[in-house]
């Protein structure tokens, strides 16, 4: 594993160097006031007449369409989603990639299924914050920062990685820490996180732990209580503590349910549909579905969406978050 740090980095390796931040949704907005508070020169580009758009302006910036940042930007950072990059790149980006210039993410999707073919001429880095924007801005202006992951695709300059840890650095990821990988390793790890833990997995764990109780006779919101609410409190100590501290802190009769318990759940049927999950992210099937499905205008994802808004675990939990507004 390597890891680099703020001694490893150097703003005046970018400092004469404009940066693009294409796309000035949550990530955008944190990467961009955290460059241009580390002193180096940052432009934005995002839709006009948008909330994002006012936002730049109420920020300070002059936001202007993508494809006069990209002709004026040395580095283009698209922060944009997924599912729209490769056709804005198309439109505004791919002509102004001159040689010396450096094309961005912070999320390996479209480079790694050959959805963006940038030319041999440019560099073609990541940096991708461990976090969402508003805690990579957050940290920033607490003197902290949120780790990063680093990986170059193409390094037609020489001084990539240079340039990749220097933007790193004006993130205030160097502070934390950045590690090293590699743009299939990124987003593999990342749409497979996404899909058996971190969305998909727990919300359809809690769904299920929901109804079984409630179908078992008992209140639905003591079972909203014990299922989903609480969740939060687990979820924070493993985040500061790890499994086993969060083992430590809690009762001995849940830390016994949870080591007898658990791999019940998660057992040897659940380990086998993550291994074809993983699979599916691997071989590009997920992404072509993924790619496919906003071809044709979200049919699938808008009838799950709909479907998930009617739950009643929706309805219970809009009721018992109106009792509690130290949430707000």
């Amino acid at each position: 594993m390597k890891m680099y740090y703020d001694n490893d980095a150097d703003l005046q390796d970018i400092q004469d160097r404009t940066i693009a931040i294409i796309g000035y949704g949550i990530q955008g907005r944190g990467q961009a006031l955290n460059l241009r508070d580390s002193g180096l020169k940052v432009i934005v580009s995002e839709l006009e007449g948008s909330p994002n758009y006012e936002q730049a302006i109420k920020d300070g910036f002059k936001p202007m369409e993508a494809k006069k940042a990209a002709k004026k930007a040395d580095i283009i950072q698209i922060l944009t989603q997924d599912h729209v990059q490769a056709a804005l790149y198309r439109k505004a980006i791919k002509r102004y990639l001159t040689d010396s210039k450096s094309l961005v993410f912070s999320h390996g999707f479209n480079i790694h299924f050959k959805q963006i073919v940038p030319p041999e001429n440019v560099d073609v880095w990541m940096i991708a914050p461990k976090g969402p924007g508003a805690l990579v801005r957050r940290q920033y202006e607490e003197g902290k920062g949120v780790p990063c992951l680093v990986a170059i695709y193409q390094d037609a300059s020489g001084h990539a990685l240079k340039d990749a840890l220097a933007y790193a650095k004006g993130l205030g990821g160097t502070r934390a820490g950045v590690l090293e990988t590699t743009f299939a390793e990124e987003t593999e790890t990342d749409l497979f996180g996404e899909q058996v833990v971190l969305c998909g997995g727990v919300t359809e764990l809690v769904k299920a732990a929901y109804e079984t109780l409630v179908e078992a006779g008992y209140q639905p919101e003591i079972a909203y209580f014990e299922c989903l609410h609480e969740l939060k409190l687990i979820t924070d100590l493993i985040y500061e503590t790890g499994i086993q501290g969060m083992r430590k802190r809690v009762s001995d009769t849940a830390e016994y349910g949870d080591l007898t318990r658990g791999p019940r759940v998660i057992g040897a049927r659940a380990r086998k549909e993550m291994k074809k999950i993983l699979g599916e992210v691997q071989s590009g099937k997920f992404a072509r579905e993924w790619i496919r499905e906003n071809k044709k205008g979200r049919p699938n994802m808008t009838a799950l969406r709909e479907a998930g808004d009617k739950n009643p675990i929706e309805e219970v939990g809009a009721k018992l978050r109106g009792m509690m507004p130290w949430m707000e």
